[in-house]
C-alpha cells in the first residue's frame, strides 16, 4: 500500500486548461511522469472554476490505465461538495484500477461559491461536512456498512464492493488551524501551498505537536509548488509573462497576488528553492508547472529533482 511519505517528487497532471487550448494532455502527462521517474501524479478538483477542468476521480481512472507504478493523488478532492457514498465508490474504483497506488487528498475549498451553490451545498457547512464525510468514506473504504446519523449527512449504506485491500492514505489540505487539527487527528499527510520555508517549518512543528497530543504519528508534510523552469537561451521575462498568464487563467488573479510563490528560473534556481523547503521539513513535492505546455516542464523538473537529491 502507498504511504503519504512516499509521494516524494510528484507533479500535477494536466487536468485544468488555464490557457484554453483544448482538452489537457492528461494521459500523455501521466505516462511521461512515470517514464521520467516521478513518484506521484496529482490532480486538482473543482466542479466549476476559472478554467475548464476535468473531473478529478475520472481523470485518475484514465491516469491509472496509462501507468503501472506512479502513485495517483487528489490534491485536493473537495469532498464536502460530493456525495460521500458515491465518493467512496469512485475512490475504490480508482484503487481497483491502480491497486495500492491511490493517495486520497481532501480539503474544504471554498474559493468559488458558485460551484457550491451548483452542488446544492452551503459553503458555511463545508468543514462539518468534511468531518462527517471522512467518517462515512473511511468506513466504506474499509469494507464496512455505514449507519451514520448525521446531523448533516445522515447515511445508510451497505458494503460497497470491490473493497480496497487497504484504505488509501489520507492527505489533508488547508492552512487554517482547523485544517491542521484535522490533519493531525486523522491524516497520514498534510498538503500545503503558498508558504515560505520558515512558515513550513512552523507548520511542521505544529502538526507534530497536535499529532502527539492525539497519540498519532506526525503527518508527512507535502508541499505544492508552482514552478516555471527555464532552459538555456530562454528569455526570463517571457518565462515570467507565461507564468503570469497561467495565474490569470487558473485563478483569475493578477500575477502580483501569487508571484512570490511561483518559482521562475533555471534548474539550479528551482532546485535551490525546493532544497530550502525540504530542509524546513517537506517530505514530498507536488510540482505544478506554471506554463502553457506542462509536459516539457516535466523533462526539466526531472533534472531539478536530480539536483535536489544530489545535495549541495
Amino acid at each position: 500500500m502507498a504511504r503519504a511519505d512516499q509521494a516524494g517528487f510528484g507533479v500535477m497532471l494536466p487536468s485544468f486548461d488555464p490557457f484554453r487550448t483544448g482538452p489537457p494532455p492528461l494521459v500523455r502527462g501521466a505516462a511521461l511522469a512515470e517514464d521520467l521517474g516521478f513518484d506521484a501524479g496529482w490532480v486538482g478538483d473543482h466542479l466549476a472554476f476559472h478554467p475548464p477542468v476535468l473531473d478529478a476521480l475520472g481523470a485518475l481512472c484514465a491516469a491509472a490505465a496509462a501507468t503501472r507504478r506512479l502513485l495517483l493523488g487528489t490534491g485536493v478532492l473537495l469532498m464536502p461538495m460530493r456525495h460521500p457514498v458515491w465518493t467512496a465508490k469512485q475512490v475504490a474504483t480508482v484503487d481497483a484500477l491502480a491497486p495500492g497506488r491511490v493517495l486520497l487528498g481532501v480539503g474544504v475549498g471554498g474559493e468559488n461559491p458558485a460551484e457550491w451553490e451548483a452542488a446544492g451545498v452551503p459553503v458555511g457547512e463545508r468543514g462539518r461536512r468534511l468531518d462527517e464525510s471522512l467518517a462515512i468514506v473511511g468506513a466504506l473504504l474499509r469494507g464496512e456498512p455505514v449507519d451514520h446519523p448525521g446531523p448533516l449527512l445522515p447515511t445508510s449504506a451497505p458494503v460497497l464492493e470491490p473493497v480496497p485491500a487497504a484504505p488509501p492514505p489520507l492527505v489533508l489540505g488547508g492552512r487554517s488551524d482547523a485544517a491542521l487539527h484535522r490533519a493531525a487527528r486523522v491524516g497520514d499527510g498534510w498538503l500545503g501551498v503558498w508558504m515560505s520555508p520558515r512558515r513550513v517549518g512552523e507548520v511542521a512543528q505544529r502538526l507534530a505537536e497536535l499529532a502527539a497530543e492525539a497519540g498519532r504519528p506526525a503527518p508527512a508534510v507535502l508541499m505544492m509548488v508552482f514552478v516555471h523552469v527555464t532552459g538555456p537561451g530562454d528569455d526570463p521575462e517571457a518565462a515570467r509573462a507565461e507564468a503570469a498568464a497561467f495565474v490569470r487563467g487558473q485563478y483569475g488573479l493578477p500575477f502580483s497576488a501569487l508571484e512570490r510563490w511561483v518559482v521562475v528560473g533555471d534548474e539550479g534556481a528551482v532546485a535551490d528553492a525546493l532544497a530550502a523547503l525540504r530542509a524546513a521539513g517537506v517530505a514530498g513535492f507536488v510540482l505544478l508547472p506554471a506554463a502553457a505546455s506542462p509536459l516539457p516542464q516535466y523533462e526539466r523538473l526531472a533534472s531539478v529533482r536530480a539536483l535536489v537529491e544530489a545535495g549541495p
